[in-house]
């Protein structure tokens, strides 16, 4: 329990502080914000009271204050390409790409880890020399492109898989049938080539490693077999391993911006695209808070996780 207030602890400043950089960041950035909804020969008077309506005719201590009230109640603002609530918006998108990245996170830890565990438990073999040349592959490919190879394989030539959208209506809801999950098996399986190649090289070097050491040659000798020698490199790796995935969850949560814009998967990347082009304040302001604060929530569930199978952790 301790720990865990301390933990919590640690994460509470630093979602402050990435509250602060994620707000200022967006206001320096140069262009004005309204020029989406104004028409191009406004008048002054219109234009300030655009100005006052969201807000941007007060100093930004005091507009950065407002939007941390609202925001602790919930309320983002309201989206100027839009006029919709944008928490509404936010997470309405954070659900599709919580999904995708999920799923991607999944395939990448069980295909990572089993390269992993093959590359590791038979080095300077030639599976040891397969396996990591598909994890450098993993992390070395441009993923967009990638996407867009697989797009041109499955879709326009197999025939097989949907190229792009949520759903085969186009209203982007989502429903768990056969016909929706299709439109996710292309995004997933893009993603995941990233989580594979970086589990895989970190589960090659943790299983290299613990076999090399002294415990392992003391259970060998006490007639254990190797069914029961993976289940201690197992364990011993599981700590490592399992912050590896939830960091990677944590990036494809905020980093999927490419993909899910070749799929036009309809998530926060696609979100934030859109924002960014229409110069959307509040939207692009409310985007970043929520997936900076899933990435530190997601840290804070790997830490305390961790305890739970390195108890060492804890006591350190």
């Amino acid at each position: 329990m301790i720990y865990l207030l301390r933990r919590i602890g640690y994460a509470l400043p630093i979602m402050l502080g990435v509250s602060f950089l994620c707000f200022m960041l967006v206001h320096i950035a140069p262009g004005d914000p309204l020029v989406s909804i104004l028409p191009a020969d406004a008048s002054v008077d219109l234009q300030q009271q655009m100005m006052k309506l969201y807000g941007f005719d007060r100093p930004w201590p005091v507009q950065f204050a407002q939007w941390i009230w609202r925001a602790l109640h919930g309320d983002l603002g309201t989206s100027i390409a839009t006029a919709r609530p944008v928490t509404q918006e936010v997470f309405k998108a954070v659900g599709n790409t919580f999904m995708l990245a999920a799923l991607a996170t999944l395939i990448g830890f069980a295909f990572g880890s089993l390269f992993g565990f093959v590359a590791g438990y038979f080095r300077n073999s030639w599976m040891d020399r397969a396996a990591s040349f598909i994890s450098v592959i993993g992390v070395s490919l441009p993923h967009y492109w990638l996407g867009m190879v697989l797009v041109i394989i499955f879709s326009a030539k197999l025939m097989w898989l949907p190229a792009t959208g949520a759903g085969p209506d186009g209203s982007g809801l989502w429903k768990w049938d056969v016909e929706h999950v299709k439109y996710l098996i292309l995004p997933a399986v893009t993603m995941s080539f990233i989580p594979m190649g970086i589990v895989a090289r970190t589960v090659r070097a943790l299983v290299a490693d613990i076999l090399s050491q002294e415990f392992v040659i003391g259970l060998r000798a006490r007639g254990l077999g190797d069914f029961g020698v993976f289940r201690h490199v197992v364990k011993n790796c599981a700590p490592t391993a399992l912050a590896v995935m939830g960091l990677q969850l944590g990036y494809l949560l905020g980093g999927s911006i490419l993909i899910e814009t070749v799929f036009s998967w309809p998530g926060t990347g696609f979100l934030l695209n859109q924002a960014i082009f229409q110069r959307d304040l509040p939207l692009l302001q409310g985007t970043i808070l929520v997936l900076a604060l899933f990435f530190v929530g997601l840290n804070l569930i790997v830490d305390v996780l961790q305890t739970l199978f390195d108890p060492r952790i804890e006591r350190a």
